[in-house]
C-alpha cells in the first residue's frame, strides 16, 4: 500500500489565508474533501481542477484524516 505524500499539502499565510493546499496552488484541503463529502467523486474533482493530480486528493484526504484526530490544547497565559 502506498502511503500518501503529505509533502504535497502546503501551508503559507501568503496563500489563501494558511489554509492547507496542494502544492501551493491556491486549492484548498477544505475545497477537495468538501466536495468529495457533497458527493462528487474523485475524477468529478480532477475535472473541476485539471491541475490537480489524483495522488493530490489522496494527500488531501491523508491530511485531514490526520489533522480530525488531532486536537489543540489551551495555551495557559504565564
Amino acid at each position: 500500500m502506498n502511503f500518501p505524500d503529505l509533502e504535497r499539502i502546503t501551508i503559507d499565510p501568503r496563500v489563501m489565508g494558511g489554509k492547507p493546499c496542494i502544492r501551493g496552488i491556491r486549492i484548498t484541503v477544505g475545497a477537495i474533501t468538501g466536495l468529495l463529502a457533497s458527493g462528487e467523486s474523485i475524477d468529478a474533482v480532477l475535472e473541476f481542477y485539471p491541475s490537480l493530480e489524483r495522488e493530490d486528493i489522496y494527500a488531501a484526504l491523508a491530511y485531514a484524516t490526520w489533522r480530525a484526530e488531532e486536537y489543540d490544547l489551551p495555551l495557559k497565559a504565564g
